[in-house]
Formats: C-alpha cells, structure tokens, sequence
C-alpha cells in the first residue's frame, strides 16, 4: 500500500515564516487540511514542523489576515469556508507595486478578462439576467441623454453594465476577480467615459456597449476581444 505524503512534516534549519505558510498552504491544497478543519495548535505546529512557536504564531497571523484561516475564541484556529476578499489583497498589491511599465500589462490583463467573462456568461445566462442587463443598458442610455455634463453618472451606469455582464456567469469567484481588475482600470474606465460624454460622442459610448449586449443576447462569440477592444476607445484617448 502506498505511503501517504504529508505536507505538515518538519522543515529544515532554514525555514521562516513564509515556508510555514507555504507549509500550511500545501496541507490545504492537496486537503490534509480541508474548509472547515480545525488546525493543529501552535505548540503541536512546532514540534511536527520543527520550528519556534513564534514563527508559527505570525504564519497563522498572515493566513487570517489574507482570510485563509480564522480563529475561534476558546475553539482553536480552522481553515475557512468559502472565498474571503481579502485573498485576493496580494493580487491587487502586486499589480500596484509592479516596476515594470504596468499599462499594456493591464489592459491585456483587462481585455482577456472581458472576453473570459463574456463566454462564461453566454454559456450560463437566462432569460433574467438578459432582462436586467438589458435594463442596465437602458439606464445607461438615459444617463447619456441628459448630456455632456453627466459622465460620473454614465460612468457609474457603465460599471453596473459590466457588473450585470459579470454576474451573468454564475461564478462567484470568477465575479470577485474581475471585480479586481475593475477596481484596478477604475481611473481608465473614468477617463474614457468621461472624455467619450464631454466630447458629444454618449452615442457612440453607448453603441459599443449595446454591440456587447447584442452579442451575449445573441450566444454569438465571433470577434469578442474586437469588440471588447472597441469600447476602450484607445485611438482616441492617450493615457
């Protein structure tokens, strides 16, 4: 019979922090540890992996903050259940604090995205959540005529789009993530919305959004990342 692998076994001379983190987050990916479970305690941490109790105390210390582990009062510490905002703090921090010349990055990251969400939602979406987008796209509209001076509200009318269209997926976790990369375009998204109302051309802001509802409406997934691109309007703004 084969030998079962731990992921909780002792480290080595070197270990910090992180391998202990590394350690516990091994342990709850090949389910040693499943949601729900109570973890060993610190003392029991210590010995099995063979390093101080402090190191142990501020690898626990991290995993709660990144909502990964949770600790009960007078119960003991357990793995979570479910998705917590805060495990995607890392992915938002690390696209912020990139050297690198992050804009072609991101909007890649945006475009492909977009279009993954697109096709999630074409495959899952009913007759309500075509309802409720078509009705986003109709307050969006009228956000438009009221005129040149309105771009927050077509902004914020603009976002409850894309957020109809994400929610269309049915997919919770793939819902949070592009909420990140929302936030994370939030300037760019303000930008081209703004320039597009104040400039006299809603219409046609509004034109390449109802291009995407057309599309969903329609299960039609021929040309996404070029319509996706469209409504970025990219040849007209510089960033």
């Amino acid at each position: 019979m084969e030998e079962r692998v731990s992921y909780l076994k002792k480290l080595n001379s070197e270990s910090v922090v992180q391998q202990v983190i590394n350690c516990l987050t091994d342990a709850i990916i090949h389910k040693e540890l499943r949601p729900g479970d109570k973890i060993p305690t610190e003392m029991e941490l210590a010995q099995t992996l063979g390093v101080g109790r402090n190191s142990i105390r501020e690898a626990i210390k991290i995993l709660v903050y990144l909502g990964v582990l949770e600790i009960r009062r007078a119960e003991g510490t357990f793995v979570c259940e479910g998705w917590s905002e805060s495990m995607i703090d890392p992915l938002i921090y690390g696209i912020i604090l990139d050297k690198s010349d992050s804009y072609d990055n991101l909007m890649e990251l945006r475009e492909m995205m977009e279009a993954g969400v697109m096709r999630l939602a074409m495959t899952k979406c009913n007759e309500a959540d075509m309802k409720n987008l078509e009705e986003k796209l109709l307050s969006m509209k009228a956000e438009i005529a009221k005129g040149n001076q309105n771009a927050k509200a077509v902004f914020l009318a603009d976002n409850e789009f894309h957020e109809a269209v994400s929610q269309m997926g049915h997919n919770p976790l793939v819902n949070k993530i592009d909420k990140v990369v929302r936030m994370l375009t939030y300037e760019l998204r303000l930008n081209t919305v703004t320039y597009m109302v104040e400039s006299g051309n809603g219409e046609e802001l509004f034109a390449a959004h109802q291009k995407i509802y057309q599309m969903l409406r329609d299960r039609e997934d021929t040309n996404i990342h070029q319509n996706i691109r469209y409504t970025y309007f990219e040849d007209r703004i510089k960033f």
